[in-house]
């Protein structure tokens, strides 16, 4: 009898038992439908990502009255263009880089602020390591640059008590190599101002306008690091005297110029903004680069005398581990008609000299023989120049 009482209690038992086990699949299954789902909804995330069109970026030109806005594309046209539901109005403003569809053109984001790639891969120096006394034979230069760049940043309120304005740029002209360069650094440097160099050719773009634009950025990129000083080298490139050619490099050339020019002496004050540039070439530079109000000063910075060349001498020689019977007179001397880098190109040799001679110590025989070898290949050069090699 108690066997019949017990039996369905056995099986009460083994069905809670079969019940607990299909409560753990069917959660495990749940665990693993969800893993899935959410491995789908990644998957789909990213199909919806390689096969959505591209997005294309522009700068915005203008603010219609009727809500559309003047945008420049980097595609090359200007494109007025409507502006998405899921943009606020009040965010875009004149400059502000947005994004917009392929289909309908339509501005669908608005970009973070940020420098053009072309302006940021230019030489931005916080405070450059090059200073007054690392230059030699330019004393004159030197003190002509402190009263145009340095004098103004580091005393405005001296040029407001007198009510003179102080010149915005300045002009550094010469033969290559004298230390155009360097005089602009060392400036930079004494009063405490980010130096911004760029070489003048880079303003030369491929498509219409962005010459003039790439301009506006790099002055805009001094206004936000002020004090500063914009150094562009090799001017020519852009500045040469404009003349009536129909190609279209040519006229955006000049639309660049013109946006330079423009800048200098345009609505948006250069207070703690000062323009240096350099050239070799200053006789095809157009006139209205040099009128007052824009280059008001134009040094000139030419190849050292006797005495320049022993200052530049004696700052390159006090470097170097030297015999007693390097006369510094007598180099000076023998190397007329060398520029600042011509006399560190011949320290740098007389080293070489020394090494292949297996010697701890540059003597004066070093220094002769390296003055033979640059003077050789002086003459190549002026050969080659001069085509009679190929005669």
């Amino acid at each position: 009898m108690s066997d019949e009482l017990d039996l369905p209690r056995e099986t009460s038992v083994n069905d809670e038992h079969i019940i607990r086990l299909l409560e753990e699949k069917i959660r495990a299954m749940q665990i693993e439908t969800e893993t899935l789902r959410k491995e789908l909804n990644y998957y789909k995330s990213e199909m919806e990502k390689l096969l959505s069109p591209p997005l294309i970026e522009a700068v915005v030109l203008d603010i219609l009255e009727d809500g559309r806005v003047v945008v420049k594309s980097s595609s090359g046209p200007n494109l007025i263009v409507n502006v998405s539901d899921n943009v606020r109005m009040d965010s875009i403003k004149v400059g502000k880089y947005v994004a917009l569809n392929q289909r309908g053109s339509s501005i669908v984001e608005v970009l973070r602020d940020r420098d053009d790639p072309l302006v940021r891969s230019m030489e931005v120096i916080e405070r450059p390591d090059v200073r007054y006394q690392d230059i030699g034979g330019l004393d004159q230069q030197i003190q002509e640059l402190r009263e145009v760049v340095e004098f103004p940043l580091k005393k405005p309120e001296l040029f407001k008590e007198l009510g003179i304005v102080p010149p915005k740029g300045v002009l550094l002209y010469g033969p290559p190599g004298t230390g155009k360069t360097m005089l602009a650094k060392a400036v930079a440097a004494e009063s405490n101002a980010a130096f911004i160099h760029v070489v003048a050719s880079e303003f030369a773009q491929k498509f219409v306008g962005e010459g003039a634009r790439v301009v506006r950025d790099v002055f805009e990129l001094a206004r936000k690091k002020a004090p500063s000083i914009i150094f562009i080298d090799e001017i020519d490139a852009i500045g040469a005297k404009r003349v009536d050619l129909g190609t279209s490099g040519e006229r955006e050339v000049q639309r660049t110029l013109m946006q330079l020019l423009a800048e200098i002496d345009g609505f948006q004050p250069l207070n703690n903004v000062k323009i240096i540039a350099a050239t070799n070439r200053i006789d095809i530079l157009d006139p209205a680069l040099l009128r007052p109000g824009r280059f008001d000063r134009l040094i000139e910075i030419p190849l050292p005398n006797l005495e320049g060349r022993k200052q530049i001498l004696k700052i390159y020689i006090s470097k170097m581990k030297t015999s007693e019977d390097v006369n510094i007179n007598e180099l000076a001397m023998i190397t007329e008609g060398f520029s600042g880098a011509d006399l560190k190109n011949l320290c740098t040799e007389a080293g070489y000299v020394a090494i292949r001679n297996n010697e701890g110590t540059i003597r004066m025989t070093h220094f002769r023989e390296a003055l033979e070898r640059l003077k050789a290949k002086k003459i190549s050069k002026e050969v080659i120049d001069r085509g009679e090699k190929y005669a």
